[in-house]
């Protein structure tokens, strides 16, 4: 695998894979210095058309804690501030001799698109409303690490589904690792064509999270109303006003995760979120914050899985050579330690 555009490109082998060595990489946090040599000498430019706080941090941490130098560019620090084409921006940085392009854009595709121009391997870190390959794997690390593993279990996404690459990338992951998905929206928030998608649907939150549309909740990942993509008028308090429902306020009671809403669910059943949260919308502060909630593992998870991704792309052929062995704990001595 060259690039990571899709989760679609994962298969269930080569996710595992990826998401093992994640859990030895997971164990240098705890060291008081979080040094890897393995990608010492490589150069990661993190290419940002759009703002990020979670993603393009845990993306610089991952590379400089495997020794890579990182560069960070964004569009509004850049040339394209000026008029310079996507093309030229993306060939103008890979002129530069970079190892790797970790690239979030707000089109969808236009990631896709800078592989038909540059050599190095890429990154999909986010493009439009389309895919986020790495949130998928995080959010799966963080469920195999509480759940154990995912073939079987039963994971409910609710919100706005229409605007939501992280719900795409969960999918496409999540299915391939085994496990059953029911998306949950309102109808004027269900992707079209979702019934093409291989998962369930329901309008009905209550029924989902009882057990009623596909049986046990095993996972609830809650997602951002996304008013920066819905746009048109004006909420009254400066926001705008979405048209996707009425008023927030019938949104939360609606598709709100809510305190009465978390006595529907099993007594191990998770909480997932992959922020920024708006509480008091899609979630409460009770669940937010309670412990079921796997928001800050997926933070923690991010620095992980993307340092598994990174080591996977760049290492490459080298990979089996040179043996995460060498430079972190075993899969096999990170589980005795984390059960011992």
């Amino acid at each position: 695998m060259k690039h990571l555009l899709s989760a679609g490109d994962l298969d269930a082998g080569s996710a595992l894979q990826i998401l093992d060595s994640a859990e030895q990489m997971d164990a240098i946090q705890n060291r008081v210095v979080k040094k890897l040599p393995a990608l010492r000498g490589r150069t990661v430019v993190n290419l940002f058309f759009e703002d990020s706080t979670r993603t393009r941090s845990s993306f610089e941490i991952a590379g400089k804690w495997l020794s890579a130098d990182v560069i960070n560019v964004s569009a509004k620090g850049s040339s394209v501030s000026k008029g310079e084409s996507l093309r030229d921006t993306a060939l103008t940085v890979a002129a530069l001799g970079v190892d790797a392009l970790v690239v979030r854009h707000p089109a969808s595709g236009a990631v896709s698109r800078i592989t038909e121009w540059v050599d190095c391997p890429v990154i999909n870190a986010g493009d439009g409303t389309h895919e986020h390959p790495t949130q998928a794997l995080l959010d799966a690390f963080s469920l195999r690490r509480r759940l154990g593993e995912l073939a079987g279990r039963h994971v409910v996404i609710v919100g706005d589904l229409t605007h939501s690459r992280v719900a795409r990338s969960n999918v496409l992951l999540l299915r391939t690792l085994g496990a059953e998905v029911t998306l949950v929206a309102p109808p004027t928030l269900m992707p079209s064509g979702v019934g093409t998608w291989n998962c369930s649907t329901s309008w009905d939150l209550d029924a989902a999270l009882s057990g009623k549309v596909a049986g046990d909740v095993d996972a609830v990942m809650m997602l951002r109303v996304q008013r920066e993509r819905m746009g048109g008028g004006s909420a009254g308090d400066g926001r705008p006003n979405v048209g996707y429902f009425p008023t927030e306020r019938e949104y939360a009671i609606g598709y709100g995760l809510s305190p009465a809403r978390l006595t529907l669910l099993p007594a191990h059943t998770p909480v997932l979120h992959p922020g920024p949260m708006n509480r008091g919308l899609e979630i409460s502060s009770a669940a937010a914050d309670s412990d079921r909630s796997l928001v800050l593992d997926q933070v923690r998870a991010g620095v992980a899985v993307r340092m598994a991704v990174l080591y996977h792309l760049l290492a490459g052929a080298e990979a089996p050579a040179t043996g995460l062995a060498e430079v972190a704990p075993t899969t096999e001595a990170v589980r005795e330690a984390r059960t011992a």
